[in-house]
């Protein structure tokens, strides 16, 4: 499983996320943005996780 390293920038974290996920595409997987971004939000490092929970908070909320 992929994770983020904890001194790991975020701009290369995504663009490494985006590489392996277009190579999945690339190899017939059906991948959503939305697969793509929960990923994203469960393999942050911890100092992210504050943002995280903003973000899930929020969507429950407009989604109700």
């Amino acid at each position: 499983m992929m994770q983020m390293e904890e001194d790991q920038k975020v701009s290369d974290y995504f663009s490494k996320m985006i590489e392996i996920m277009n190579l999945m595409k690339n190899h017939g997987e059906n991948i959503s943005d939305h697969m793509v971004v929960e990923k994203v939000l469960r393999s942050l490092s911890q100092k992210f996780d504050f943002i995280v929970v903003a973000i899930q908070e929020a969507k429950e909320k407009s989604y109700g």
